[in-house]
């Protein structure tokens, strides 16, 4: 794997990500509300809080799989389509809480997918497959190549994802989606089930491609990962931003530890909305949720 810098310590710049009020209601239930959330380049952000708490929803609405109900989402200065496969052209890309890997395809071909979105080859150029288009196949396995150099994987190019242990399959997923080129990488949960060299890997991963020049947003209930990564950190409890800041400003926030302890806050609806809220998530039945879900399973 590529020589990584394991620091978190970078120079930020451009605003890439812009969210700005994003709220999110499944009929009479709100599960994010009014969240506002920057992420610069050269700038790895988290977002924690308790289960339930709207983190994978807003996720959602960052990444088109979800219209937020209110408020809107900017990448470099341009609001996003309420679509997944504009989102991910414009320049955002994201792995997923659960693996979507296509199991029966190799290694290089789930990382070939990813690049589906910066290939210029149109139907009729696939049909006659001329020079051009075997000139943009060799250009696109040898990026999908660097990729699984990138993350260690290149010596199972040739494998099928299914036979990949656990944490690989992790890594190969941020392999196919760093192939989309993205200036912003969404997380979801990238060590859950992982022990802890599998965590340490994946961390000093997330730096390397940090110092690439990509963004990264992550979503993790490991607070030893997240404090350990991230330049800032933003909770989220009861689907509204509760503090933003450094590790150490987060972790000492009295209303943090309160809610990881569980003891009650303010107008606290308990653990019986939250739970609403999720299965609300699960059934929700808007307009992009059944093609946004297929074009992230490409």
């Amino acid at each position: 794997m590529t020589t990584m810098t394991t620091t978190a310590t970078t120079t930020t710049g451009q605003t890439v990500l812009d969210a700005r009020g994003v709220t999110m209601r499944f009929g009479g239930l709100t599960a994010v509300r009014g969240v506002d959330l920057t992420v610069r380049s050269g700038e790895i952000v988290g977002l924690i809080g308790p289960n339930g708490a709207g983190k994978t929803t807003f996720f959602n609405c960052l990444t088109g799989l979800y219209t937020p109900t209110e408020g809107e989402v900017r990448y470099k200065d341009t609001v996003l389509p309420p679509t997944s496969y504009k989102v991910t052209a414009a320049g955002i890309a994201r792995t997923f809480q659960n693996i979507r890997l296509f199991a029966n395809m190799t290694v290089l071909e789930n990382v070939l997918v990813g690049r589906h979105t910066r290939t210029k080859e149109g139907f009729w150029s696939a049909v006659l497959r001329g020079p051009g288009f075997h000139k943009a196949e060799a250009a696109s396995r040898a990026r999908a190549t660097e990729l699984l150099e990138f993350v260690g994987l290149a010596a199972k190019a040739d494998h099928l994802a299914r036979n990949l242990p656990y944490g690989e399959q992790r890594k190969l997923e941020i392999a196919r989606a760093l192939a989309s080129e993205p200036g912003l990488l969404l997380l979801d949960e990238p060590t859950a089930g992982m022990n802890p060299q599998e965590t340490r890997a994946t961390e000093e991963l997330v730096f390397a491609i940090r110092d690439q020049g990509i963004a990264v947003l992550v979503i993790e209930h490991d607070m030893r990962f997240i404090f350990n990564l991230c330049d800032r950190v933003a909770v989220l409890v009861q689907g509204e931003k509760l503090i933003e800041g450094d590790s150490a400003t987060v972790q000492g926030d009295e209303r943090v530890v309160a809610a990881y302890l569980g003891e009650p806050l303010e107008n606290d609806p308990g653990a019986a909305e939250a739970a609403e809220v999720e299965a609300a998530e699960a059934h929700a039945d808007t307009p992009h949720d059944t093609a946004a879900g297929k074009e992230n399973d490409r």
